[in-house]
């Protein structure tokens, strides 16, 4: 029987509402260099493959406690993150924040920030903070697509935070500004700032890919590649606020920041319509506490993915499910399936 098993439904609430406390119950939270594994044969995880055996998912693992208690399919296959990239970018935020090397209320003027044939002036009033939220108001190209920007209203009609739109010139803006603001590479300061402390398995820099496929930015999309085991680390980093073991990789007050709403599921809806109830934090989806979610999913966020990739975390479980589906390739695990499907099945493995 697993540990979590024996704990009191009292005693495991209390211990999963502190979000983390990396000792509680002297119980392991953060992986060595590999994860422990305790799958039990149960109703909860039978069902889980089943659910699995009709869907396209390549890999998934569920951690509880820092435990896995499910694992499908592969793990170690490094391919493409679409979309959850975004919220590695929001962690990978955190550390330069705290080094005092940006500012977040800095605005694109401030900083010389241009791009091709210029933005406006409305629009170079937008801060760091604009752009993390998805609420710029910056509606030039970007140089890949995949977003809402076909909903975007007029340039220059917005004002800077007054509107979110899920806008690849803001996600790719921001690799630009980090860059420009630390003097490091993306992906340099991933490997250096999370990867490596947190012991990614399957990370390889030269895995990653800067694409530019429109050519109507100056700012390229940083693509991320990594294993399904490695999603899940990113994801127990999170549900531990940051800490790993004696580290504190991230500030806990960054984890609480990006992971707590901004936009509203009802905002999210009418502008860049995605999975009813999901709100946007700081490049995290949100799970808005006042959508109709279970009342265990209180506090949950979630890494999302086109063709099946999710990062999904729910503290009051003490949970993180990791999921893929390889791409390129003609699978996918669209999130509605993901969502009202998989994801309810991995929390019943939990609960």
């Amino acid at each position: 029987m697993r540990v979590a098993q024996v704990l009191t439904r009292r005693g495991f609430l209390l211990g999963a509402s502190a979000f983390c406390g990396c000792t509680s119950f002297n119980i392991p939270r953060a992986p060595g260099h590999s994860w422990t594994v305790d799958q039990a044969d149960v109703p909860a995880s039978r069902t889980l493959r089943d659910v699995l055996a009709k869907a396209d998912t390549t890999g998934m693992m569920v951690i509880q406690r820092g435990i896995a208690i499910f694992t499908y399919g592969d793990l170690v296959q490094p391919t493409y993150l679409a979309s959850a990239r975004k919220s590695l970018i929001a962690m990978l935020y955190g550390p330069a924040v705290a080094r005092g090397q940006i500012d977040l209320n800095a605005t694109l003027k401030d900083m010389g920030f241009d791009d091709d044939g210029g933005l406006l002036p409305r629009e170079r009033k937008a801060t760091i903070k604009d752009l993390l939220t998805a609420r710029s108001g910056v509606y030039h190209p970007a140089a890949n697509l995949g977003d809402a920007s076909e909903r975007a209203p007029a340039r220059g009609s917005v004002e800077p935070g007054s509107y979110f739109l899920y806008n690849n010139w803001d996600f790719n803006a921001l690799g630009a500004i980090y860059q420009r603001l630390t003097g490091r590479d993306v992906y340099q300061a991933f490997e250096e700032d999370i990867a490596t402390p947190i012991g990614m398995q399957d990370w390889r820099r030269d895995l990653q890919a800067v694409r530019n496929d429109t050519g109507k930015s100056q700012y390229p999309a940083h693509h991320f590649v990594l294993s399904t085991r490695d999603m899940a680390r990113i994801g127990q980093l999170m549900v531990c606020r940051g800490q790993w073991n004696e580290a504190q990789v991230i500030e806990p007050e960054w984890v609480g920041r990006i992971s707590s709403l901004v936009t509203s599921a009802g905002e999210v809806k009418e502008t860049s319509p995605f999975v009813d109830g999901l709100g946007y934090g700081y490049l995290w989806w949100i799970f808005d506490p006042h959508a109709n979610w279970p009342r265990s999913y209180a506090g949950a966020f979630t890494a999302s993915g086109a063709f099946g990739q999710f990062i999904t975390v729910v503290p009051q479980l003490d949970l993180v499910i990791a999921h893929k589906t390889a791409a390129p390739s003609n699978k996918n695990v669209p999130p509605e399936v993901f969502f009202q499907t998989i994801l309810p099945a991995a929390v019943a493995m939990a609960t």
